[in-house]
């Protein structure tokens, strides 16, 4: 018995890297895997159904259920056909993994238009469509009495949370798409839908090309180390988040290697008042410092990654 035994799953972006493993997971637990990829290069363009066929292929070579799907998640009626294939092929939809992305770094001063609406559009509009089609769907399931635990997971990024140079376009998209899951754990908790986001640290396509990672990620050159960069360490928790069993909503979580951590969500920190009187400039001149942060302070991801080792 598998902990996703019966559940029936989207995985965008499944064909290649971490969704690909992700595809290949969630079978072997037992689930029915729609897997989603438009084949595309890392920075999104051309497509190939082949990819997403392949690991469907690996699937049932491994005696589960899978079926492909090649439509743009940042299509909105393209995003409906994804969430109708697993539906009418399998029955249901319990899980949604928003895996899908692409990359076109560059510095600010230098991004073009199309590089910033590219990777908006497939990271954050790509998060959007298959899940507004998904909870439409689970909606009208729950006001038929049809309620079942239901999750969404998001994929956001250290860039996003973190930020990280080079990457205005992809950390402001994985930044949105932190906050758009935790609105919609907030939205859905009624249809019995739960979202949580993460942040996962592994070699891919997109991270051997990321500022700051292209040394960390590479494989040890002893294949009986721990490979603390090996996409498949990010499943398992895809995995649980999408399992019955787990109890989190609303949370954004880090994973590398062997590590797992629960971001702590924007919070108050430093505060100074004024009496009840407005503050003028020369007063902030004055009381400013003291918001200071008081505690270390970390920097981007490849600062997280090496303090996660």
């Amino acid at each position: 018995m598998g902990s996703l035994d019966g559940r029936v799953a989207i995985i965008t972006g499944a064909g290649r890297g971490i969704g690909r493993e992700h595809a290949l997971y969630f079978a072997s637990e037992g689930a029915k895997v729609v897997v989603n990829d438009l084949g595309g290069d890392i920075h999104g363009e051309g497509d190939d159904r082949a990819p997403a066929q392949q690991v469907v292929d690996e699937i049932h070579g491994m005696g589960g259920e899978a079926v492909a799907n090649t439509d743009s998640v940042a299509d909105f009626d393209g995003a409906k056909n994804l969430v109708d294939l697993a539906v009418e092929t399998f029955g249901d939809l319990h899980i949604l993994v928003n895996n899908a992305g692409i990359l076109r770094d560059g510095m600010l001063v230098n991004m073009t238009e199309a590089d910033w609406d590219a990777v908006i559009a497939v990271h954050l509009k790509g998060h959007f469509c298959p899940t507004r089609h998904a909870a439409g769907y689970w909606r009208e399931q729950a006001k038929a009495e049809k309620k079942a635990d239901r999750s969404i997971i998001n994929t956001s990024s250290t860039s996003g949370v973190l930020g990280n140079v080079g990457q205005t376009n992809y950390g402001a998209a994985k930044g949105g798409i932190a906050t758009f899951s935790a609105i919609c754990a907030m939205e859905l908790a009624n249809y019995g839908v739960r979202s949580n986001a993460i942040t996962p640290m592994a070699r891919t396509r997109l991270t051997e090309t990321t500022p700051g990672l292209e040394d960390l990620v590479k494989a040890p050159d002893d294949p009986s180390k721990f490979d603390a960069w090996a996409p498949e360490n990010i499943s398992p928790l895809i995995a649980y988040l999408g399992a019955e069993a787990c109890p989190f909503t609303g949370e954004t979580f880090f994973v590398q290697g062997d590590t797992v951590a629960r971001y702590q969500s924007y919070s108050i920190a430093e505060k100074i008042t004024n009496d009840k009187e407005r503050w003028t400039v020369d007063r902030l001149i004055e009381e400013g410092p003291k918001l200071a942060p008081q505690g270390e302070r970390r920097g981007g991801p490849g600062e997280l990654a090496r303090a996660a080792e």
